[in-house]
């Protein structure tokens, strides 16, 4: 799995976790329909930092909460 897909999965997981819709997500954190769409479909391959924290902080997490799950242990080599 690559870092991308491996975003979209944790954030659809953490959003059915707290009973958030995507569309939810995007008016708690203060970011665009069409930039969190472009993220959980795979068109915008890798989000900035600064947006997905403002996801964490729209779910009500630290970053490091986002990243501490199993799906970020082996992922992809990035460089080949």
């Amino acid at each position: 799995m690559d870092v991308s897909h491996a975003i979209i999965t944790r954030m659809n997981a953490l959003c059915a976790e707290k009973g958030i819709t995507v569309n939810g997500l995007c008016i708690r954190a203060g970011v665009t329909q069409s930039t969190v769409h472009g993220i959980v479909t795979g068109r915008t391959y890798s989000p900035g930092i600064v947006t997905i924290q403002r996801l964490c902080d729209g779910l009500d997490i630290t970053i490091r909460e986002f990243f501490d799950d199993s799906l970020f242990d082996h992922l992809d080599q990035a460089i080949q």
